[in-house]
């Protein structure tokens, strides 16, 4: 069956081209409007119905691409989701799910094109996503809820990580933590080049380094027994260790369940800040975490308004949006044992 990418191929244009001769939302030659006509004569390609009525009308629909059945739809996500959804209603789109993976970039270019969306969020970014690359050159509104390697000028919004764990170690240091381990995303999200995982892990070790402390960093498989086995690791590399980072939500509460097991108490000798989540993860726990929030509403928002500029040709998208998770007391994180906090430094009390 063919493709508007082989309609593009045969005609010797490129996608967006093939689209815009379909739409009419952009001045095509006559020339180039045959050739591609004739190509999909010659394949046989028939465009869609709601393709060929985009000149006049929108499908006011925006698309969320998230691979739903990888990853889940957790308190932390939901909290993104919910505020985009609220966000499309407010300005007349409905929002929908599509759980396509990074490597389905054709099938999400030529949805959009066959008017099933006017515009795409980009979710579970890596570094060099496929998925950026094919919507920019197709033409299709997009943005991205994270951060590709090389970022320039394209829409985005995102944690802003560097902040967010620099404040997440300055509140342990402060509280007289010196050995501190930071428990992140898999290694399996590495390979992937899932931007998250590296860019928490290098800015741990800048602030680590800042108070001229050594980094301890340990990848971990999203599972209660990963987040067991990695705090085993962690106690016999490092003995002495008092304060856990974590960046994985699953895992930690196999953290926490492994340090009940061993009689290690929380955070009376042992702190745990869990970062990039939410108060309702937080409060799954026994004691309830102390957490970096992270700003999923927010981003929610600010992605949605983003993309609806593009989609309305009524202002320049932002290039690039960065908030920082906002530190929330709960019951994990306490002073160092042994130790004073440093100076105007306070345990976090409990929540409400």
């Amino acid at each position: 069956m063919a493709t508007m990418q082989d309609v593009a191929r045969r005609a010797g244009v490129s996608l967006s081209t093939v689209s815009y001769a379909l739409s009419g939302t952009r001045s095509v030659s006559a020339a180039t409007r045959d050739r591609v006509a004739a190509a999909m004569a010659e394949l046989g390609y028939t465009p869609n119905a709601m393709a060929r009525g985009l000149a006049s009308r929108r499908s006011r629909v925006l698309a969320l691409v998230y691979p739903a059945a990888e990853r889940g739809l957790g308190g932390t996500v939901a909290e993104f989701v919910s505020a985009a959804a609220d966000t499309a209603r407010e300005n007349g789109h409905h929002l929908v799910l599509w759980p396509f993976r990074t490597n389905q970039a054709d099938e999400v270019r030529d949805l959009v094109l066959q008017g099933m969306a006017d515009g795409v969020l980009v979710m579970e970014v890596t570094l060099d996503d496929p998925r950026v690359a094919t919507l920019r050159d197709a033409g299709v509104p997009f943005t991205m809820i994270g951060r590709t390697r090389d970022v320039g000028g394209l829409p985005s919004v995102d944690v802003d990580f560097e902040r967010t764990t620099r404040e997440a170690v300055d509140h342990l240091v402060g509280l007289g933590h010196r050995r501190i381990a930071f428990l992140n995303h898999s290694e399996a999200t590495a390979t992937e080049g899932y931007a998250p995982t590296f860019r928490a892990e290098e800015g741990f070790a800048a602030a680590m380094r800042s108070h001229g402390l050594e980094p301890l960093t340990r990848r971990v498989d999203e599972s209660p027994q990963a987040g067991r086995e990695a705090l085993a690791d962690v106690l016999a590399d490092q003995p002495g260790t008092t304060a856990l980072v974590t960046m994985n939500e699953i895992a930690t509460f196999g953290v926490l369940a492994e340090l009940q097991h061993r009689g290690v108490g929380v955070p009376e000798q042992m702190s745990v800040l869990a970062i990039v989540t939410s108060p309702g993860v937080a409060d799954m726990s026994n004691p309830p975490l102390t957490t970096m929030h992270a700003p999923g509403a927010e981003l929610g928002r600010l992605a949605v308004l983003n993309l609806l500029s593009q989609v309305s040709g009524e202002g320049s998208p932002a290039a690039g949006a960065l908030i920082g998770c906002t530190l929330e007391p709960g019951q994990s994180v306490g002073p160092a044992r042994d130790a004073a906090p440093a100076s105007g430094a306070a345990q976090s009390p409990p929540r409400p």
